[in-house]
């Protein structure tokens, strides 16, 4: 994986610490909110890899779609707050490598458009 783009990289470190979440989770949320979480990262790692395959002309649809899915995991990250479904200073630390995330996502976009 050390020759991954670090969006890349990123996005698979949130996917194993939620992961790991979601083991401790209460059953009924670990099948509802869990499950969708988890496919929600994975939706955003597949835009990422489409967008780093894809020519020139349709990554900026990839990566729109992947910040849809990065906004969608934001929410989803507070849900698992709010309801008291996780340290929060481990949430906190998530949202911090989403943020990051965000900016990288952020900056790719800008320079293919």
């Amino acid at each position: 994986m050390s020759d991954e783009l670090p969006i890349l990289n990123r996005v698979y470190d949130v996917y194993k610490v939620l992961d790991n979440l979601n083991e401790k989770l209460p059953k009924h949320k670990r099948y509802s909110l869990g499950a969708s979480t988890e496919q929600t990262t994975l939706s955003l790692l597949e835009h990422l890899l489409m967008a780093k395959h894809a020519p020139k002309a349709h990554k900026a649809t990839c990566l729109i779609r992947a910040q849809a899915q990065l906004e969608t995991l934001r929410f989803k990250l507070r849900l698992y707050l709010e309801l008291k479904l996780a340290n929060g200073t481990r949430l906190m630390q998530l949202q911090a490598q989403l943020q990051e995330i965000g900016r990288m996502l952020g900056g790719w976009l800008k320079s293919v458009t």
